[in-house]
């Protein structure tokens, strides 16, 4: 008689590219599902000490596209919901391009962007070398929420004082002349975002138009104070299905679970 199939191999399995408080929503709204969903959810492992998340949590990258496409064939990947950030662009382009490769079902869950509010004071520009070239016309100290990876285009910069946010303590010293690092995790209160602006004697905000709400509260933190925002324009995203909300993507997964519970039986 042979050797029966493991669990594993009989159980429609979703792949979450996460790092968001998206995904970690979808992750945990996933559990409705019980034993007829697999749940892995992959990190990039940017973050030293990532909160604790219900299913299989995977660290590290993949290889590229033909490395995820790989892993999604190899593990049985049924569904692929990409919610990564908003402004990373190179995973979501490898996770639509592995999607075809592997002719695994994806959805795109986007986080919904900020609203203008006629009070803003936004300097819209395209990237974050325009967000640089800007920041002497705007003040003298700048608060930096553009994350680690983006801080070398202002590293030619000299008479700006940067506070900078990180989740994590640095490992080594910034490329920046003059800063000061602040460390927080999201989400962040009004509050506590007008004391920092204040406390530090904050006159211009640096941030990438991310959307959501875990981050939110330092624009309307910003508007209250007139404070001038340099807002990077979002990218466009990759082509194909998706969704703004974790309900939608929740009601996508239950749909093709079931087509596929169909064919299986």
């Amino acid at each position: 008689m042979p050797a029966r199939e493991p669990l594993r191999r009989l159980t429609p399995h979703l792949l979450i590219l996460g790092g968001t408080a998206e995904a970690a929503a979808l992750a945990q709204e996933c559990g409705r599902f019980g034993d007829r969903l697999l749940v892995t959810t992959s990190l990039a492992g940017r973050t030293a000490h990532p909160a604790p998340l219900p299913g299989a949590v995977r660290l590290g990258g993949f290889g590229g596209a033909d490395g995820l496409a790989d892993f999604l064939e190899e593990e049985r990947v049924d569904l692929l919901v990409d919610a990564t950030h908003p402004f990373a662009v190179r995973i979501s382009r490898h996770a639509r391009l592995a999607a075809e490769r592997a002719r695994v079902p994806r959805l795109l869950l986007q986080r919904p962007p900020w609203p203008r509010d006629a009070r803003d004071r936004w300097i819209e520009v395209g990237d974050i070398a325009a967000a640089a070239a800007a920041v002497p016309r705007l003040g003298k100290r700048a608060f930096l929420t553009v994350g680690s990876r983006a801080l070398a285009s202002f590293a030619a910069i000299d008479s700006v004082h940067f506070v900078v946010r990180l989740i994590d303590p640095p490992t080594g010293p910034l490329p920046l002349a003059s800063y000061t690092v602040v460390l927080g995790r999201g989400p962040f209160g009004l509050d506590a975002e007008r004391q920092l602006l204040q406390r530090h004697a904050i006159e211009v905000l640096v941030a990438k138009a991310s959307g959501g709400a875990g981050t939110v509260a330092k624009l309307a933190a910003a508007r209250a104070a007139g404070i001038p925002v340099v807002m990077v324009a979002r990218p466009e995203p990759e082509p194909g299905a998706s969704v703004m909300s974790v309900a939608e993507a929740v009601a996508w997964i239950a749909a093709r679970l079931t087509a596929i519970e169909e064919a299986m039986r």
